[in-house]
Formats: C-alpha cells, structure tokens, sequence
C-alpha cells in the first residue's frame, strides 16, 4: 500500500502543518532528499505536548508525544511535497526527549515516532537509522523534538 493510503487506512488526522516560529525553513528538497526540520508535538487542535519525561510526564505520554512529532512532520511532507508518496524512505532521524536527569528511556519514546513512520512508510522504507538522546529544556518545554531526512521519488 502506499503512504498516503496507509494514513488512510489507519485513521490518521494530521495537526496543521507547523509555520516557523523563527528563522529556518521547515523543511528543504535537495538532490532527492527532504530535510525536514525539528518538529515538536503539534496536536490536532495546534496545541503542543509539554513537560519533561520523567518528572512531568510518564514514558507513555512520552512516546505518544514522539508520535506527535511524527505526525506533525507528515503534515510538513504533505504540506509541501503535496503526497506522502512522494517519499521514497526514512534516510535518518533525530529524536530530542525533554527529560528529567534521572530518565534513561529516551530510545523508547523515541519509538513512538518511529514505530508510526514503520506504519505509514512500512517497515522496508519507513525504518531509518536513528538517534534518541535526551535534552532540557527543549524550546518552549515541548516534550519531544524529532527531526527526520527522507529520500524523495
């Protein structure tokens, strides 16, 4: 199935496209690839997921925070590729947890960004390399950052 037909099949609602809230470009096409820049977790309603895991937030919200991110950032790709199947795979991403000194499961939040592109993309293209690491305070104390590189068709 394609991308744009698995959202579908999944019921995915993607949050308004994120604007820039400073100077950068949310996401760039060159040769081939979709740099798509740090998004936080944009919900339906243009609010965002706010906290650090581990003292605000329990790993659970965590990784549905990192999902937000991953659906944030496809509302990006859509925005500006005009499909999801345009997007040939996940090259490389970067997750960014928000998290108390004593939290150490920053991979496992991250794969709730992971395992949606996994959904979407499906795992042959929708499994990158990847890293998790943990950070404070993220901007505007959004919970998870995840920036992603993708190759285009």
């Amino acid at each position: 199935m394609t991308p744009e037909a698995n959202l579908a099949r999944l019921a995915l609602v993607l949050p308004p496209a994120p604007r820039p809230v400073a100077v950068y470009l949310p996401l760039v096409i060159t040769h081939g690839l979709a740099y798509v820049s740090g998004h936080g977790p944009v919900r339906t309603d243009g609010s965002m997921v706010r906290g650090r895991v581990g003292v605000d937030l329990d790993l659970a919200q965590g990784r549905a925070a990192a999902r937000q991110c991953g659906l944030a950032i496809l509302a990006t790709l859509r925005a500006e590729l005009g499909s999801l199947d345009r997007v040939a795979r996940l090259v490389k991403m970067l997750g960014m947890v928000n998290s108390g000194p004593a939290f150490l499961e920053h991979p496992q939040v991250i794969n709730g960004c992971s395992e949606l592109f996994a959904e979407v993309f499906g795992p042959e293209h929708g499994i990158g390399a990847r890293s998790a690491v943990g950070m404070g305070p993220l901007p505007g104390n959004i919970a998870v950052e995840v920036e992603a590189l993708f190759e285009l068709r």
